[in-house]
């Protein structure tokens, strides 16, 4: 049976605007010897699926430093410390599209990559109530807010439009669901 392991201690390596790179020391539950890791430790994420009154997801696309190269994404990310992840998706949702979605509806939560971050993303979907034109004061992040029909979802997941292994992920799990709901409707 596999078992968890301990944690004796951890110290910070290198903290940054947003994320701490850590090494611990863990013993192993099988043979008691201290083995070190590293690991990334990260506040809470969020991804937001608003879905508009004609059907259409709210998706952005925005210049991705990691990759180098623009994205088509929904609406995510950072839970603010002591920010409930419900809240800071409909934040988030609102600060990247100015699009409002008062009721999130979780999708579930998932641990983003556990062999190196410590935190988790909950993942949404909601309802688009009204839009609140935004103005983007920010001078790294620029987003630009496009419409896509839920029909089209699948086809820019499996073609690699989107490509964003958490977006993809949520999504994934948005259109499980929405087929389970449209069939549930129908009866």
């Amino acid at each position: 049976m596999i078992k968890n392991w301990g944690r004796k201690e951890s110290q910070l390596l290198q903290r940054t605007r947003i994320l701490d790179f850590c090494e611990a020391t863990d013993v192993s539950p099988y043979t008691a010897k201290e083995h070190r890791f590293v690991f990334i430790d990260s506040l809470k994420w969020v991804n937001l699926v608003p879905i508009t009154e004609q059907g259409e997801i709210v998706m952005i696309r925005q210049y991705r430093h990691g990759s180098q190269r623009v994205t088509l994404e929904i609406p995510g990310g950072m839970v603010d410390a002591g920010e409930h992840p419900e809240k800071a998706a409909v934040r988030e949702c609102h600060e990247e599209t100015g699009y409002v979605v008062t009721k999130p509806y979780s999708l579930g939560e998932l641990n983003p990559n556990p062999a190196l971050f410590n935190n988790s993303l909950h993942t949404f979907y909601g309802y688009v109530r009204e839009f609140k034109p935004i103005v983007n004061y920010s001078e790294t992040e620029k987003t630009e807010v496009e419409l896509v029909p839920i029909c089209d979802l699948k086809s820019l997941l499996l073609d690699s439009t989107i490509d964003h292994a958490l977006v993809c992920a949520t999504l994934w799990r948005f259109l499980d669901g929405w087929r389970q709901d449209q069939l549930m409707a129908a009866r």
